[in-house]
C-alpha cells in the first residue's frame, strides 16, 4: 500500500472528496447551464455562516450549515422569480450579503479559529467519521435525484418559459435543485473549502464544454475532471504539503488550460486537412 493511503485521516478524506468530485460538477452542469454559477459562491458564504452558528453552539455543524444554506437557497429561488424576476445577479447579492454578515458576526463570538479556517480553505486532517457518515449518504442521495429528475432538471434549464408551457412544474424542479445545491455547496465545505466551493462547480464544466458533443457527454467529462482534479489535489497537497483546496483547484485549471489545447490543436488539423482537400479539388 503507498505511504499516502497508510493514514487513515487520507483514507477518510480520499473517500469523503471522490464523492465531493463526483457530486459538485453534476450539480454544476445544470447550475451553469441555467447561468447561476455564482451562486455556489453566494451559498458558501451562508453554509459559512451555519458552520461558525455550529461552531459557537458547540455542536456538529455540517448538519447546522446544510439546513441555513438550504434555507438561503429557497429564499434565492424566492426573490429570483417574485421580488426580482429578470435580476437574478441581485436575488444572489442580497443573500450573499446577509450570509457574509451573519457569518462575521458569528465568527467573532466563536473561540475556536483554527476549525473556522479548515472550513473555509478546507482540510484532510480534520476529516472525521462523522463527516464520513454524514457527506457520503447525502452524496448518494444527490447523485440518485439528478438521475430521478434529470429530463427535468434538462428542460428547465435549457428554458424555463418553454417547459412552464409544457405543463412541467418548473417551480417544484428549481426548488429541489435549489436544495440539492444548497447541500453539496455545504457538503463540500469540509474538503474543498467554501471561499473555494464555487470553483469546482464552474472549472470542471467549463473544461468538458470544450470538447463535449453532446449535453450527456458535458455531465461525463464534468464528472471525470471533478474526481481526477480531486484525487490529484489531495495526493499533491500531501506530498508537497499544501492546503487541499487550493491545489484541487489549480488541479481543475490545469485540466481546463489542456482542453483548451486540444481544442486548438484538433482545430488546426482540420484546418490543414481542409486546406489539403481544397488543393486536391484544385489539382484535379
Amino acid at each position: 500500500m503507498p505511504e499516502i493511503f497508510s493514514y487513515s485521516f487520507m483514507q477518510r478524506g480520499f473517500l469523503v472528496g471522490n464523492v465531493i468530485g463526483l457530486v459538485v460538477p453534476l450539480i454544476g452542469v445544470f447550475l451553469n447551464l441555467k447561468r447561476l454559477s455564482l451562486i455556489g459562491h453566494t451559498l458558501s458564504h451562508v453554509a459559512l455562516a451555519g458552520v461558525a452558528l455550529g461552531i459557537f453552539l458547540g455542536i456538529y455543524p455540517v448538519p447546522i450549515a446544510i439546513v441555513v444554506a438550504v434555507c438561503a437557497a429557497i429564499g434565492i429561488e424566492k426573490l429570483r422569480h417574485s421580488g426580482y424576476r429578470g435580476y437574478a445577479e441581485l436575488s444572489l447579492a442580497i443573500i450573499l450579503a446577509s450570509g457574509l454578515g451573519m457569518a462575521t458576526i458569528l465568527i467573532s463570538l466563536s473561540d475556536s479559529n483554527v476549525a473556522i479556517y479548515s472550513y473555509l480553505f478546507g482540510s484532510i486532517s480534520l476529516v472525521t467519521r462523522q463527516d464520513l457518515l454524514v457527506i457520503i449518504p447525502l452524496g448518494a442521495i444527490i447523485a440518485l435525484g439528478v438521475g430521478v429528475f434529470y429530463y427535468g432538471f434538462f428542460f428547465v434549464a435549457f428554458n424555463e418559459e418553454e417547459a412552464k408551457l409544457s405543463g412541467v412544474p418548473v417551480k417544484l424542479f428549481n426548488t429541489i435543485f435549489m436544495i440539492m445545491v444548497a447541500i453539496v455547496v455545504a457538503l463540500s465545505m469540509r474538503i474543498i473549502g467554501g471561499l473555494l466551493i464555487s470553483s469546482l462547480i464552474v472549472l470542471p464544466v467549463a473544461a468538458a464544454l470544450q470538447i463535449a458533443r453532446s449535453f450527456k457527454e458535458t455531465v461525463f467529462f464534468s464528472m471525470l475532471f471533478g474526481v481526477v482534479s480531486v484525487n490529484a489535489g489531495l495526493i499533491l497537497s500531501f506530498y508537497w504539503d499544501l492546503a487541499p483546496g487550493g491545489t484541487i483547484i489549480l488541479g481543475s485549471v490545469c485540466i481546463l488550460l489542456l482542453t483548451f489545447l486540444i481544442k486548438g490543436v484538433k482545430k488546426a488539423l482540420e484546418r490543414k486537412e481542409l486546406g489539403l482537400k481544397e488543393k486536391r479539388l484544385e489539382n484535379g
